[in-house]
């Protein structure tokens, strides 16, 4: 019993360090620019590369967790992304700075996606949205502590102390998944899908670095044109080579479970507009307004605040609303709230600023806390590993076309305006675009059923349908 309500707090400071370091990261990135002699925009490719890391890494997570251990793989994982923060702060260059999170990203890619996988197979499937959203909990002080404590150590300090907060949290988490987290593994593995390995990696992060290359930066137009036309072939590819293969390293057969679908395609629309805000909005408080890096950290971390707020209140909203009705109504509120980001000007009352983001942030929290349940309310614990990994991959590679989009609009913007910097009427209409991808995931969830996860949600005016899994024998319409 100890250990069970422990569990979600341990894989909460995988999280919380996570959540830290990018939030910090986001806050400072403006100031690393020019401490490195570059273009703000051009630091997107490394909040991209470390998105590229995971891509790379996370389909494998569940395989890795199953063969050699779910105990091994986190605390591997830990150390790794600590020496990737080591590197990071050791970085004198752009492109080593990139390489540095690269590392962390595969640190990253084996932490949080095996310990939301502990806790999937430890809990019952009717507390599994309150579970989810109790790890997320402590996980959320990062966000609301991270953008005004690198603040105050950017302006203050040196950034590269910024990336010295992981070590201590890391040793901590290291301790405690030696004491606490279960050696679960897999009496039966598939074989390694070696070649699916190297064609989803290759592709999800040739892709994802031709978008994130193309502008004012290192890389030729022509080479990230061909990075993304590479990239692009090699899913294809493994596309291919998934429907021939017995055990792929993605299952995309659980595509035909019709939540995991909504979960994966809605959920990918919504993050693509999200991702973008980590980038867009500290760029325009200190860029744009003038603000101090902490002054624009004072004012950031309050969208935590709300998300850290919606948690609590999450699983009595779905109970009564459900995923369908909840999903589609609230990916046009949400998108609504991105939006109006790109109608503040440097003469906006901070007080109002706080509250649109305080509000917005509570709505993307009750999103994604949704999204994330919906996903796993049809499949079986056999199937858990690969739902978790494949699900995780399209959460990244949204987070990082949010990220490349929100730049692509924000120097196109600038290009129009004819200005050689960005100024802050630049960046309204990035914030626009990427508010429309994010209410497009309406779409996606208007074809959901009325009871669709129904027996996770506990939403009581329907009649539950038994839960419908590939991992029992049947294959969902």
């Amino acid at each position: 019993m100890r250990q069970s309500r422990l569990l979600p707090l341990i894989i909460a400071t995988a999280l919380f360090m996570e959540n830290t370091d990018s939030t910090v990261i986001a806050t400072s990135l403006p100031m690393i620019a020019q401490d490195i002699g570059e273009d703000p925009i051009a630091l997107k490719l490394a909040l991209t590369s470390y998105l590229v890391g995971l891509a790379i890494f996370i389909p494998i997570s569940g395989w890795m967790a199953d063969r050699f251990g779910s105990k091994t793989i986190f605390r591997a994982a830990i150390a790794v992304f600590m020496a990737g923060s080591l590197a990071c702060a050791a970085a004198g260059s752009l492109g080593g700075f990139v390489l540095a999170r690269f590392i962390q990203g595969m640190g990253g890619a084996m932490m949080v996606p095996v310990g939301r996988l502990v806790l999937l197979r430890s809990v019952p499937r009717n507390e599994v949205v309150q579970a989810l959203a109790t790890l997320t909990i402590p996980a959320l002080i990062g966000p609301i502590a991270g953008p005004p404590l690198g603040g105050f150590i950017t302006t203050y300090f040196d950034w590269r102390w910024i990336f010295f907060i992981n070590i201590p949290i890391g040793i901590l988490g290291i301790v405690l998944a030696t004491i606490f987290v279960p050696e679960i593994k897999e009496e039966e593995t598939p074989p390694f899908d070696f070649v699916g390995f190297l064609l989803a990696g290759a592709g999800f992060a040739l892709l994802m670095l031709g978008f994130a290359s193309g502008g004012r930066h290192l890389i030729p137009p022509s080479v990230s044109l061909a990075c993304a036309l590479i990239g692009a072939l090699g899913i294809l590819l493994f596309i291919r080579h998934a429907r021939r293969t017995p055990h792929p390293v993605l299952r995309l057969d659980l595509f035909k479970i019709k939540t995991f679908r909504a979960s994966v395609t809605g959920g990918s629309l919504f993050r693509v507009g999200v991702g973008a805000i980590p980038f867009l909005l500290p760029l325009m408080l200190q860029v744009g307004f003038g603000l101090s890096p902490l002054a624009s950290g004072s004012l950031t971390f309050i969208a935590a605040v709300g998300a850290l707020f919606m948690k609590t209140m999450a699983k009595r909203i779905l109970e009564q609303v459900g995923f369908k009705r909840l999903l589609t109504i609230n990916a046009v509120i949400g998108g609504a709230f991105i939006a109006t980001n790109g109608f503040f000007t440097p003469s906006t009352p901070h007080w109002l600023i706080m509250i649109i983001l305080f509000i917005g942030g509570c709505f993307r929290s009750l999103q994604f806390t949704s999204i994330n349940a919906l996903a796993f309310a049809d499949i079986s614990n056999r199937d858990m590993s690969y739902a978790t990994s494949l699900s995780s991959v399209s959460q990244q590679l949204a987070l990082s076309m949010g990220v490349a989009l929100g730049a692509f609009a924000l120097e196109a913007a600038s290009e129009f305006h004819g200005s050689s910097t960005i100024v802050a009427h630049d960046f309204g209409p990035a914030f626009w675009i990427v508010a429309g991808v994010a209410t497009l995931s309406t779409f996606a969830f208007m074809r959901l059923p009325h009871d669709a996860g129904a027996e996770m949600s506990g939403h009581k005016s329907l009649k539950l349908q038994p839960a419908t899994g590939l991992g029992d024998g049947t294959r969902a319409p």
